[in-house]
């Protein structure tokens, strides 16, 4: 799927997939929304020092991994 076919969303929506208020958990990375809601690490929208329902991409650059972490992830669309 290219990039420009998938579904926008914008910050404010993005913030409801916090694990909190939707049951969805969301983040997002370089303008790619990706569902997390699955992984155990995101429980109740919180990774370590991290939450949910926000664009990611400036504090990648402090984490212990590369942005290869999000390939495991379903990317569903896309940050305007």
């Amino acid at each position: 799927m290219n990039n420009n076919d998938l579904p926008q969303f914008t910050k404010s929506q993005l913030a409801l997939r916090n694990g909190q208020d939707k049951p969805s958990i969301w983040v997002a990375y370089q303008g790619i929304i990706y569902d997390v809601t699955e992984s155990r690490l995101w429980k109740n929208g919180k990774h370590y020092e991290h939450w949910a329902g926000q664009d990611l991409t400036e504090e990648l650059i402090d984490a212990p991994h590369s942005s290869s972490v999000f390939k495991k992830f379903i990317i569903v669309g896309q940050l305007i």
